[in-house]
Order: structure tokens, then C-alpha cells, then sequence
């Protein structure tokens, strides 16, 4: 098997072993590349002799970090020092940020490999779509607005990548490419360098193929009470499955995906049971939209003032308050978050984890949209880690997953509870044949 087709997990084991080089590893990542990314362009700038140069400098250097060798890509929403940033914005085009991103940096430190910059709705927000194809069926969108980060993992041409959340920019692009994820809890990661839309929601999160190659970005991220878990069982966990108050607008990929993992976890000996969430819970969809509005004007003023009518009119909306964003409006979203948020937390006394879906359904076709971030918003809003987990696929035949989530600051849990759960929700989890992607 070509090193670009290893899960993370897996290379960074070889690496370690030194049955791998990272120029060796690099080098595959970049034939995949120029094979496939004419096609799916997940890419907005990738400097191949300058790869292979940042690889054979960590093949000298002695294995320490839990990245070490392994090749990562960056949301071009998020600053690198040495390559490009430009937000797929008309106004950065060329823009060359000072330093690393503080997410950047940390995966430098424990060893990674900037392998390039992955396409992005611009500003992560909206404005213009990111070029990106779903590298399993060209005419359907990867999700955004973490696009080209999610579809170069998930077409092997890359093992790790940087995506961003406000309201679904990474749980739903993961689903959409069949691909593990991780939005880790609400500033359990440092959104330093990266473009702001929302203070409150704004979170960066990593993708992979594999709950173990998820957890290996954990470690670099220090992740709270990591080293403290246990390895728990499928039997015996007790599982919550949450329709959520949007469960009308679920079609019918998401809910077979649903009854499946349910189906599934049961088989192997988990406790299920059903969470109807509170009333109050079905407002946090408005909420979110309203802390994002409300927050984007701010983040957006300046890029106003600067660039105005240059700058895309969605922008310019926020940052002129254009949807009527009140002052009372955003405390009342503040406070009903903040109430959602222990009620929340506490549920937990009575199980381990959430089962819930992950997106409306299978990618849809077309690349003029991401789709509805309407299964992701409510988890984002009250700041608690989403796993994305794959299980399904639709009547396309595209992936559709779902998605595990935790109380605050269970991110370490989480991650045990998924590698648990996720070789027998995901019924495809190593047994796939990565090459037959595309």
C-alpha cells in the first residue's frame, strides 16, 4: 500500500519504528496530489521541493514529538508564516502573514509537516464558495467551509488537516467526505491567527481517519485529562440519542445512519436510551445564528472600513448590522447559551455520551452550497466536543455519518468513548480499500 493511503496512526507507528521516512511518506502525499487535486482542488498552494526539503530535515532529527514526520494541511483561513494566507478573499490573494497561527505552531513544535493550504469558504464564513469537489462523487460539495481540508483527508492526499467551526464549518464536512473529526471543546484550542467571525463560537478542529489519529492531535494539543483515561468497551456504555428539536429536517440518509448506529451499538452490548432535550434547546439554533451575526459585524468592521464596497456584500451586511442585530437580542442569545449550557452538562450524571446526527443527510450535488449546519449549530453554541464518526451511505452512495458528543471539557473521554464506539458504528472501519476512492 502507497504510504499516502496510512492513516496517521499507522505512519506515525512506521516513522517511529523507522520502516518509514517522512520524505518517504511526503513524497506519496504529493503523487496523490498531482494525480487527483486537478480534479477534487483541495489545494490553494502546496511547494513540493519545499516539502520535501521540511522532510528530510525531520528525517535527521530524532523522533520526540507525537507528529513527528507526519504531513498536515491548513485551512487557508488560518495564518502560516510561510505560505500564503489569503481567506479565498479577492483582497488577501498573495498575503503573507508574519507568524504561524497558534494552532500551526503547536503541530510544528511536536514534529508535523506543513505539507500546504487547503481551499476555504471565504473568510470561512461565506462569500464565495471554495473550488472543492467531493472527491467521492465530483458533482457534490465536500461541506464547507472546511473544504479542502476535509477532502484532501478523505482522498488520502493528506493523513491530517486544520478545519474551523461556527455553526457546522467541520463536523458536517467530515461527514460529507466519510472522514473522523474532532471540534474539540469551546477554547480547549487557541483560535490565535486564524480569521474571527464569532468570539463565542469560533473553535479549531482537526480531521483524520481514524479515532487514533485523531487522538494524536490531542496529545500535541495537551488535551485535558488525556493521559488520565482508561479504556472503556462498547458493552455497558450507555448511550443517549438525541433527534434534536430539528429532527424534521433530518432526510431520510440521516436517520437510517441513526437507527443504524443505535442498531449497531446495541448489537454489542451498549445501553441506548432516548434524550428529548428541554423546550429551550430548539431556540439555540437562532441563538447561534444571532451571536454570529452579531459577533461577524464586529469581526468585520474593520475589513469594512478598509476595503469597502470591495469587500463581499454578506460581509458588509454583518458589518453594518444590515439583519438587525439588537443589543438585547445578543444578551438574550448570550444568557439562553449560558443556561442551555449547564442544563447540558449535567444530563451526563445519567450516561456517557450522545449519539446524534452529524448532518441532514448525504452531501448534496452541487457546489453552490455546503448544505445546513442545522445538526451542528446547537453543539457548537453550548461549547461542547463533537466527534464525527462515519456509519453509513446514502442513496448516492456518499457517506453519511454521525456524531458523538460530550460535556464541556470532555474532549479526553470523548476520544476513549469514540475509539470504542466507532469500529462498530463505522462497519467499514479497516476493512475499506482507500485506492478505490474516486
Amino acid at each position: 500500500m502507497e504510504p499516502c493511503f496510512l492513516t496517521a496512526a499507522a505512519a506515525a507507528a512506521r516513522i517511529r519504528e523507522k520502516t518509514l521516512t517522512s520524505e518517504t511518506l511526503v513524497r506519496s502525499c504529493l503523487e496523490r496530489i498531482a494525480e487527483r487535486d486537478a480534479e477534487v482542488r483541495a489545494w490553494t498552494y502546496v511547494d513540493p521541493a519545499y516539502a520535501i526539503a521540511q522532510a528530510r530535515e525531520l528525517d535527521k532529527r530524532p523522533v520526540t514529538g507525537p507528529l513527528h514526520g507526519l504531513p498536515f494541511g491548513v485551512k487557508d483561513s488560518i495564518d502560516t508564516a510561510d505560505m500564503p494566507t489569503t481567506q479565498n478573499s479577492p483582497l488577501y490573494q498573495g498575503h503573507r502573514p508574519a507568524k504561524d497561527a497558534g494552532c500551526v505552531a503547536v503541530v510544528r513544535q511536536c514534529g508535523a509537516l506543513i505539507l500546504g493550504k487547503t481551499d476555504t469558504v471565504e473568510f470561512a464564513t461565506g462569500g464565495r464558495k471554495a473550488l472543492t469537489r467531493n472527491p467521492q462523487n465530483l458533482a457534490h460539495t465536500p461541506g464547507g467551509s472546511s473544504s479542502g481540508s476535509s477532502a484532501a483527508v478523505g482522498d488520502c492526499m493528506v493523513p491530517l488537516a486544520f478545519g474551523t467551526q461556527t455553526g457546522g464549518s467541520h463536523i458536517r464536512p467530515a461527514a460529507y467526505n466519510g472522514i473522523y473529526g474532532l471540534k474539540p471543546t469551546w477554547g480547549a484550542v487557541t483560535c490565535e491567527g486564524a480569521k474571527l467571525l464569532s468570539a463565542m463560537c469560533d473553535t479549531i478542529g482537526w480531521f483524520g481517519r481514524s479515532v487514533a489519529d485523531l487522538i494524536l492531535v490531542a496529545e500535541a494539543f495537551r488535551i485535558r485529562d488525556l493521559v488520565a483515561q482508561k479504556a472503556v468497551t462498547a458493552k455497558g456504555l450507555k448511550v443517549a440519542v438525541c433527534k434534536t428539536p430539528y429532527w424534521n429536517r433530518a432526510e431520510p440518509a440521516a436517520r437510517t445512519a441513526l437507527a443504524t448506529a443505535v442498531e449497531r451499538l446495541q448489537k454489542a452490548g451498549a445501553n441506548v436510551e432516548e434524550l428529548d432535550l428541554p423546550s429551550r434547546f430548539g431556540s439555540l439554533y437562532e441563538s447561534q445564528m444571532t451571536l454570529m451575526r452579531g459577533e461577524g459585524g464586529v469581526a468585520f468592521l474593520p475589513e469594512l472600513l478598509v476595503h469597502g464596497d470591495r469587500l463581499h456584500v454578506q460581509f458588509r451586511e454583518m458589518a453594518e448590522n444590515k439583519h438587525a442585530i439588537t443589543g438585547a437580542m445578543m444578551t438574550q442569545a448570550y444568557d439562553l447559551a449560558a443556561d442551555c449550557r449547564k442544563a447540558f452538562d449535567a444530563m451526563f450524571e445519567s450516561f456517557d455520551v450522545v449519539l446524534t446526527p452529524s448532518a441532514p443527510g448525504e452531501a448534496p450535488e452541487g457546489l453552490h452550497t455546503t448544505e445546513d449546519w442545522v445538526f451542528n449549530s446547537m453543539w457548537t453554541v453550548l461549547h461542547v466536543p463533537c466527534l464525527a464518526i462515519p456509519c453509513t451511505k446514502g442513496p448516492n452512495g456518499l457517506p453519511v455519518g454521525i456524531q458523538l458528543v460530550g460535556p464541556r471539557y470532555s474532549d479526553a473521554r470523548l476520544l476513549t468513548i469514540a475509539a470504542a464506539a466507532a469500529p462498530v458504528i463505522d462497519a467499514a472501519a479497516g476493512q475499506s480499500d482507500p485506492s478505490a476512492t474516486g
